[in-house]
């Protein structure tokens, strides 16, 4: 999924200055590769005076998660014999090299099952065997997300091969101005199809995402398998297309807060840092449900697993008081509480669940409502991406 992610001024400064510490050769190490703004640089600095031992911290920071999952693939790639690779068999310093010299790296829950099944990734055994003390914490449906088997499919008896460690969903950004004249506000995605913004709209460049709000609109599920048996399915998404102005996954916000659209669909990681700056611009989580996303800490296949230092680093990131910080200062939601209260969620985004919009719902039925977008089939998959370019033509 291409969830951009924008900076956090200086908490992203502390963090670019912990990266270039100094430290002995044999210092040992706690190397991370992050989705940039996702972590706060406080966060890391406590992390780092908190640990008993000298160590050196190296969290380097990736623009995108599509980024950090070719990186993954780059470090599994089995490189071309050259005279160069021949010679340096013989050089004993040289020999049984690690093919990715990182313990730790961001990745969405939407590319886990690729991740495992290309052999990317490793399992995080310690989560099996409950050594991780806030292990115990989390929402049973976080446990099922990152418990799978070894094609990356759920699997209550499989293996743990990530770590949560902040959320957040698919949502409604829209222009208040604009819609105040039309005497509306939104509540859930059935207002994407009213009278009077068409041509006003935009939505993210992504199947899954498109076709998931139509299927949740008609009261079915963002992972429908068969999208034959799914009456007006496609007369739905013909009659949006008609209220589409362009499809983006990262260029949504600019023309909105500019006034060229009107309503966009798009994630909270992007939406929630700018709605502080931009007062025109206001946002709700669909009342019927909406789609959820998982930054998750994962560890790349061939890296030791004897060093604590990655397993302290997700148990820390854990603890409540951690996780709250992290949920705070990266405008997201913590998935450490089982019972999400006020003082646990973004400002702007429990506002909007307080309103009248709401009629007095929480964000806990809203979760309960909402989906991972999990793996489909591969004919599945098909399906969708051949609706979606259809409906687009």
């Amino acid at each position: 999924m291409d969830r951009r992610s924008f900076l956090l001024g200086t908490s992203t400064l502390a963090l670019s200055q912990l990266l270039f510490g100094c430290g002995e050769n044999n210092q040992k190490q706690l190397k991370v590769q992050l989705l940039k703004g996702s972590i706060p640089g406080q966060v890391v600095n406590q992390f780092h005076k908190g640990l008993q031992q000298q160590v050196q911290l190296k969290f380097a920071p990736v623009e995108q998660i599509q980024d950090l999952f070719q990186q993954l693939q780059n470090w599994q790639e089995k490189p071309k014999a050259t005279d160069e690779q021949e010679w340096k068999r013989f050089i004993p310093f040289m020999q049984g090299q690690k093919i990715a010299d990182v313990d730790l790296v961001t990745l969405g829950d939407y590319w886990l099952k690729a991740a495992i099944e290309q052999k990317l990734i490793q399992p995080l055994q310690e989560l099996q065997g409950n050594q991780l003390k806030q292990w115990p914490a989390l929402d049973q449906r976080w446990k099922q997300l990152v418990t799978r088997n070894d094609q990356g499919n759920l699997d209550t008896q499989g293996k743990v091969w990530g770590a949560p460690y902040r959320w957040g969903s698919t949502v409604i950004v829209y222009n208040r101005d604009k819609l105040q004249k039309l005497g509306w506000t939104p509540k859930d995605w059935s207002d994407l199809w009213r009278d009077g913004v068409q041509q006003q709209i935009s939505l993210l460049n992504q199947p899954r995402e498109v076709i998931g709000l139509v299927l949740k609109k008609l009261g079915k599920s963002y992972n429908t398998e068969n999208l034959d048996q799914v009456p007006g399915l496609e007369k739905e998404l013909q009659r949006l297309n008609q209220q589409v102005k362009f499809y983006s996954s990262n260029n949504y916000l600019e023309p909105l807060i500019m006034g060229d659209t009107w309503l966009a669909v798009g994630w909270s990681s992007d939406v929630l840092p700018v709605l502080g700056r931009y007062p025109q611009l206001g946002a709700i989580i669909p009342q019927s449900g909406t789609a959820i996303w998982a930054d998750l800490w994962v560890r790349p296949a061939g890296i030791s697993t004897k060093s604590s230092l990655s397993d302290q680093w997700i148990d820390f990131c854990w603890q409540p008081s951690i996780a709250k910080q992290i949920s705070v200062l990266t405008k997201s939601n913590s998935p450490i509480s089982t019972n999400i209260v006020a003082s646990d969620i973004q400002e702007p985004l429990w506002s909007l669940l307080e309103s009248d919009v709401y009629d007095g719902l929480r964000l806990r039925q809203v979760f309960d409502k909402s989906e991972f977008l999990l793996p489909l089939p591969p004919s599945a998959i098909k399906q969708y991406e051949s609706l979606f370019a259809k409906i687009k033509v």
